[in-house]
């Protein structure tokens, strides 16, 4: 009887969640484009995070290479200039949370996590923000890093098991303070306020434990107050990032690598978790292998994985290339990569924040109002404007030309389908932007129209009576006091008259065109010029013309 292999343990587990929110806009409207100056109208707990750029004791080596890994115009966009006061990206964090315990399953032990830090990801001129968390531990089973991979990091449950507790959530989350003490906990069992939640307001509920992390943000669809308010981007799972160091990458199966790549739930080690008909180019789509069993003793074996949900990074525990903190693949995982992981999801977090912005601009649109038709062309101007800043700014194809980041990097983009989201949110911009000049261009055609009506009748006026110098009233030499009635009953006839001829600009335009249509008989422009001059005149060309359905 074959005796079962040893559990694969994970010697070092270092997880970090990454949650993207869309911002919402303030209350009076006005377009508020550096949302985190707003967190200091509260008594918050974040507090902002210093560059280590200017550090007393210098810049360490980690930070240094994770500087030249860009490429400049991303370095710009993560520290800015200078000082880094121009920098898009500001980042808050607070430090009154130290662990987070684990009730996996139900009935199971729960384990502890030491959280590392939780920020917050603020962008400049972009209504988004990222919400990171990192947490680790030593020694678990690989198993049990599955589970966590799979079940950590859910915003609100998808549904609810026979028992009551959170479909794929876990079955507990307590987050404790230095002393041990629960500062708050998840609430997925509350089947009652989640189906309320949404039964109101039409949004997801977000668990109460994520809630009291994001405070003094509030979910833009509850009855809170608070001066930040956010929306969901995206479904229930936040994406993740996960290095794992083990004695011997070697003996991960197939199926655990399949799991850790999708973030799916623990099982077997000798099974798939979906068919083999769909993972047949598992390696292809999923894995960077630039240093995967390469046959080399002096090359780590080492094991990249993406799926645009989930990244993970395995390696030996016992190199120094892999566990290094300052230069090997641990510093890089929790630098480096984390930034290509952080732009990636930024750029899909902020196309789909441009797509919900012209999507509520088109359902507001009322175009029998005009100040709802006013709304919607500032709305559409300054998302235009906005995506143009954040295309030439924060859009970048590339963002190294060190190899494993620029392949990772185009690996995540893939699977995130950014580029293609892309695309099309560009047409929509554009063609929303082509309306409105060309709807500004109608506009200015038929005011030039009716000026030129006016000016056309009163071009007679004006030959008429200034003829030869003619005066039909010779009042220059009356008294000033009857020169000045003349004066304001001439201004107020020729104001009537041309106020009232600019009302009817239109009927007249088209009686100028019909008139010099010469198809038409005397007779019939008669008709024309005497119907133009009634009120309620409308469309002379088909009243006049006899002849049914024709256009004249």
């Amino acid at each position: 009887m074959p005796q079962p292999t040893e559990p694969v343990v994970v010697r070092h587990f270092r997880h970090i969640l990454l949650w993207p929110l869309q911002l919402m806009p303030a209350a009076d409207g006005r377009q508020v484009l550096r949302h985190w100056e707003r967190l200091g109208d509260t008594d918050s707990p974040w507090v902002p995070v210093e560059d280590e750029f200017g550090a007393a004791d210098g810049l360490r080596p980690r930070h240094y290479g994770e500087f030249v890994t860009f490429l400049p115009a991303v370095q710009r966009f993560l520290y800015g200039e200078g000082r880094g006061d121009d920098a898009s990206v500001r980042v808050f964090r607070r430090g009154d949370v130290a662990r987070v315990r684990l009730g996996l399953k139900q009935g199971a032990a729960p384990i502890e996590l030491t959280v590392a830090h939780i920020d917050l990801y603020f962008f400049h001129d972009i209504d988004v923000v990222i919400l990171t968390a990192e947490v680790f531990a030593d020694d678990l089973d690989l198993a049990v890093v599955q589970e966590i991979l799979f079940r950590f990091g859910r915003s609100y449950p998808a549904s609810w098991d026979e028992d009551g507790s959170g479909s794929h959530c876990p079955a507990s989350v307590e987050w404790l303070d230095a002393a041990g003490m629960v500062l708050t906990q998840a609430d997925y069992t509350d089947r009652s306020r989640y189906l309320d939640f949404v039964g109101q307001e039409r949004a997801a509920a977000i668990s109460a434990d994520w809630e009291y992390l994001l405070a003094p943000l509030v979910h833009h669809a509850g009855k809170r107050a608070g001066a930040l308010r956010f929306r969901q981007l995206e479904y229930d799972r936040m994406p993740v990032m996960s290095f794992l160091a083990v004695d011997d990458p070697g003996r991960l199966s197939r199926g655990d690598f399949v799991r850790l790549a999708l973030a799916t739930r623990s099982g077997p080690s000798d099974r798939l978790p979906f068919s083999a008909t769909s993972l047949r180019r598992f390696e292809h789509e999923f894995c960077y292998d630039r240093y995967w069993n390469t046959g080399d003793p002096e090359v780590a074996n080492t094991r990249l994985l993406c799926s645009g949900h989930a990244f993970v990074m395995v390696g030996e525990v016992g190199r120094r290339f892999v566990t290094d903190s300052e230069s090997g693949l641990l510093a890089q995982f929790r630098h480096q990569y984390f930034l290509v992981g952080l732009i990636a999801h930024f750029h899909k977090a902020a196309l789909l924040m441009f797509g919900d912005r012209l999507g509520g601009a088109v359902s507001r649109l009322d175009i029998r109002d005009a100040d709802s038709v006013k709304a919607f062309k500032r709305t559409i101007r300054t998302t235009f404007e906005t995506f143009l800043r954040f295309t030439h700014r924060c859009w970048f194809h590339e963002v190294s030309i060190q190899a494993p980041a620029k392949a990772l990097f185009g690996l995540w983009r893939g699977h995130l389908g950014t580029d293609p989201l892309y695309d099309t949110l560009r047409r929509e911009v554009q063609d929303m932007a082509q309306y409105l000049d060309s709807d500004g261009l109608r506009r200015q055609a038929n005011t030039v129209v009716r000026l030129t009506v006016v000016t056309t009748f009163g071009l007679i006026a004006t030959v008429t009576t200034g003829f030869l110098g003619m005066n039909l009233l010779a009042a220059a030499d009356d008294p000033l006091p009857e020169r000045v009635v003349w004066f304001l009953l001439a201004f107020a006839g020729t104001t009537l008259l041309t106020l009232y001829t600019l009302m009817i600009s239109k009927r007249l335009s088209d009686m100028l065109e019909m008139l010099s249509d010469e198809r038409l008989p005397l007779r019939l422009k008669l008709a024309v010029f005497a119907r133009a001059w009634k009120f309620g005149f409308s469309r002379p060309a088909k009243e006049v013309s006899g002849v049914k359905g024709r256009e004249l």
